[in-house]
């Protein structure tokens, strides 16, 4: 009695005002849903580009100074002033922040690739 009162009072408002919350719930829940296989997606990609096409960009990145790296070695091996052959001149280091990355990176690089050579 009191329902039918109210729906001949509201017109049938309030069922579309609640029919309207329902909807515009329901489309964040589907938005949620969408953005989350997204980034599902996204980071399911990311191991591949790794595979693909990341191993040339590190390699690309890492010969510099593997080069410079090795070159220090030698030269302490062999060329240093108190060594097996000394000579006159020295390798140049790397400036003062860029040694410290530099060895951070090579780590981070091959690190993570040890960690997952291990991991098969």
């Amino acid at each position: 009695m009191i329902r039918t009162l109210l729906t001949w009072l509201t017109g049938g408002a309030l069922d579309r005002v609640m029919a309207t919350v329902e909807a515009n719930i329901a489309a964040k829940t589907d938005k949620e849903a969408i953005k989350a296989e997204i980034i599902k997606t996204h980071y399911a990609t990311r191991p591949d580009f790794m595979r693909a096409g990341g191993f040339w960009l590190m390699l690309i990145f890492a010969l510099p100074l593997a080069f410079w790296w090795s070159a220090v070695l030698i030269y302490s091996v062999f060329w240093c002033a108190r060594c097996a052959y000394p000579v006159s001149w020295s390798i140049a280091a790397l400036p003062a922040p860029l040694d410290e990355w530099a060895g951070v990176i090579i780590l981070a690089i091959f690190g993570v690739l040890g960690v997952d050579r291990l991991r098969r």
